[in-house]
């Protein structure tokens, strides 16, 4: 109970938020649980949830569930579940006060708050700093570009001169950096923001004596902005003083805590939504590519910025979709950079195509000279699949045999990386077509592949669980916190009086665990339901009635027992402190709670664990209520009194050499086992 009431009184203090109750009230009402999720996951209906892929574990098939009706996400394959604000806070890694704070801008809702004092600021997570500092970078340069001479003599005039309308420079939120190298370090000091964030951020570098340089100094600024539209990071372009561009140099913000260029697309905050809708994303090299084309009309385009595509950036872009055109210049460079990475792209399942713009054209420039309406004609027409693009590029004109074989054992190596076997075998079957061998052949150089793939795979697996073994096995808080979602929901009663069965201390130490969690799960999904009506007190006469809850919390009370797990006691506690709330319905309080454990938590137990069909479904009615939480909580007295009467007979082995204590130790036992029995007989009465 210490630990219980400490946990607790940690959580009222947390429970101070700078954001009152009412507004984080209408926040809750206001959030939608499918419209937020859909700004991240691309999200399919099916039946009365949405389903889609988990974006906090490497998911290959929809395991993650959102329910409307609930206000829950749960994923079935890694655990992670919660409400609305819970998403937000894991998948943007926000505090909960940001999070709320994020939903209130989305939903127009005004949060009153108090100014942070500089010690409320210095107590900001170092991430969260880093964020900060960028925000405001932000719109520096958006001020230095249309609020200073420099900024529209330079800046503005560079951006309208490669036609950009000002609402597109606007929502890419462009800027200038001013040409005088100490500015933004100078303007950073006087604004309060620490010399160590603005460094670490790589907006400006330091030198050996200490002073700082601005490393974006005279250059146009691109922000890098995250997939849910935080600025991570800047590339600047270097410019002449006649703003006209006399080099491609750019310079990009080194990588932090908060950003790492393989991890990131630009354009991905921008185009999110219309890749959803589309369901299907055009990949480009640079900024103005991505610019220009939404300035056309095709908002579905991000860009890598030169870089091969990583295994971060396509699983980013696998939760919105999993059809990519790759969209390059027509040169030999554009042909080169359609051909890195695609085996990666193919081997996380998506569908590739390419398309290459005609001669001395690339995307910027095709996109100022068409409307929206014919480039999507133009890319209709001249896409092409990556294998048949592959096939064409690497025989066109190969005549020597061995050259020849090597090119097509690659497109071969291609394939072999398809994780759907039909695919794989529809494209073996078209590329035999193509190239006039047999496709036999193809098929078992395919397999040659295959299976050195799978034993690399598998030593590298080998390897690295000899390095751990090495190590040891550390388990972290957040791996410690994650197993309460390993235990399988069990909405069901047992059929039989299980704990009756003899178990060893483990399986009975498992059986406990699970029965807490059965309990914790009828507290959330029904701990105000009244299962016994105008229950008489002996002491007054008065009569009251008495929900799932309260019985649960007092039937246990009775023989000075309590849940063992923090977080389901603290469930229970709650449930029976607000069972006199006007209103109260505990499915909603716990799934919309403010501490992230409990609302996750209750997530989980509220998520059905597998498709059960209707025959099988939790029944609500009262009478099966009522039994369930007695069987329930008997079943768990009893398991306690087993594990309890197991610590009683170690003891008794210990001191039989002292007779004082011996007695007192048989006296326990017997005592144990009298209330064993009772309430075994009473399980057994209660066997339906």
């Amino acid at each position: 109970m210490f630990f219980q009431k400490l946990l607790y009184l940690c959580w009222l203090k947390s429970e101070a938020p700078m954001i009152d109750r009412p507004t984080i009230d209408r926040i809750m009402d206001a959030a939608n649980i499918v419209d937020v999720i859909s700004d991240f996951v691309s999200l399919r209906k099916r039946g009365t949830s949405y389903k889609g892929l988990c974006p906090f574990h490497d998911d290959r098939t929809p395991s993650f569930s959102v329910s409307p009706a609930k206000g829950v996400y749960k994923c079935f394959s890694c655990g992670k579940a919660g409400n609305v604000v819970n998403f937000i806070m894991e998948h943007e890694q926000m505090t909960y006060p940001d999070a709320l704070k994020w939903l209130a801008n989305k939903y127009h809702i005004e949060v009153k708050e108090k100014e942070l004092t500089p010690e409320e600021k210095a107590a900001q997570t170092e991430r969260d700093s880093l964020f900060i500092v960028n925000e405001w970078a932000a719109k520096y340069f958006q001020e230095q570009m249309n609020d200073t001479e420099e900024g529209k003599t330079i800046g503005l005039r560079y951006f309208r001169g490669r036609g950009f309308r000002d609402d597109i420079i606007q929502r890419f939120q462009l800027g200038f950096a001013p040409t005088n190298r100490q500015a933004l370090a100078e303007e950073a000091k006087r604004k309060g923001y620490k010399t160590e964030f603005v460094v670490k951020t790589g907006l400006c570098g330091q030198r050996e004596d200490g002073s700082l340089y601005d490393r974006f100094a005279g250059r146009v600024i691109f922000p890098w902005i995250g997939v849910g539209g935080k600025v991570t990071a800047f590339g600047g372009r270097l410019l002449d003083a006649r703003t006209k561009g006399v080099s491609q140099k750019y310079v990009n913000s080194p990588d932090s805590d908060i950003y790492h260029k393989d991890h990131e697309l630009y354009g991905i905050f921008q185009a999110k939504k219309a890749i959803v809708k589309e369901d299907c994303v055009f990949m480009v090299e640079g900024y103005t590519d991505v610019i220009s084309m939404h300035q056309c009309g095709i908002e579905n385009v991000v860009a890598n910025s030169g870089t091969a595509l990583s295994i971060y950036q396509i699983k980013l872009l696998r939760r919105f979709t999993q059809n990519i055109v790759l969209l390059y210049d027509g040169d030999e460079a554009g042909v080169h950079a359609a051909m890195r990475g695609t085996d990666m792209l193919l081997a996380e399942g998506m569908n590739v195509k390419v398309l290459l713009l005609p001669d001395q054209e690339d995307p910027d420039s095709f996109a100022r000279k068409h409307t929206a309406e014919d480039f999507r004609r133009y890319i209709e027409e001249h896409q092409t699949d990556f294998i048949e693009f592959k096939t064409n590029v690497t025989l066109r004109g190969v005549t020597d045999p061995i050259k020849r074989s090597q090119a097509i054992s690659d497109i071969v190596k291609s394939i072999s990386v398809i994780p759907d076997p039909i695919v794989r075998a529809t494209y073996v079957q078209d590329c035999s077509h193509r190239i006039g061998y047999d496709e036999r052949t193809l098929i078992a150089q395919m397999n040659k592949f295959i299976h050195s793939d799978r034993e690399q795979r598998a030593k590298e697996a080998q390897r690295e669980a000899e390095r751990r073994q090495y190590e040891g096995n550390k388990v972290n808080v957040a791996d410690a916190a994650q197993s309460y979602s390993d235990v399988p929901t069990l909405t069901a009663p047992p059929k039989t009086p299980a704990a009756l069965t003899p178990r060893t201390p483990m399986q009975r130490e498992d059986k406990n665990k699970q029965l807490e969690r059965m309990i914790a799960e009828l507290v959330v999904r029904h701990g105000e339901t009244v299962i016994y009506h105008d229950v008489k007190n002996e002491a007054d006469g008065s009569t009251m009635n008495i929900n799932l809850a309260q019985y649960l919390y007092y039937d246990l009370e009775t023989d000075e027992m309590s849940l063992q797990d923090p977080i389901y006691a603290r469930i229970l506690i709650e449930a029976v402190e607000h069972s006199k709330d006007e209103g109260f319905i505990s499915e909603s309080y716990f799934t919309k709670h403010s501490d992230f454990q409990v609302s996750s938590m209750a997530a989980t137990l509220c998520a059905d664990s597998v498709q059960l069909t209707k025959s099988l479904q939790l029944n609500n009615d009262e009478e099966y209520l009522r039994n369930q939480a007695v069987h329930l909580v008997l079943d768990y007295k009893l398991n306690r009194i087993e594990n309890q009467l197991n610590v009683l007979r170690k003891q008794l082995a210990e001191v039989q050499d002292r007779s004082d204590k011996l007695m007192e130790v048989l006296a326990e036992i017997r005592k144990e086992e009298e209330l064993r029995n009772i309430i075994a007989k009473k399980l057994g009465n209660n066997i339906r």
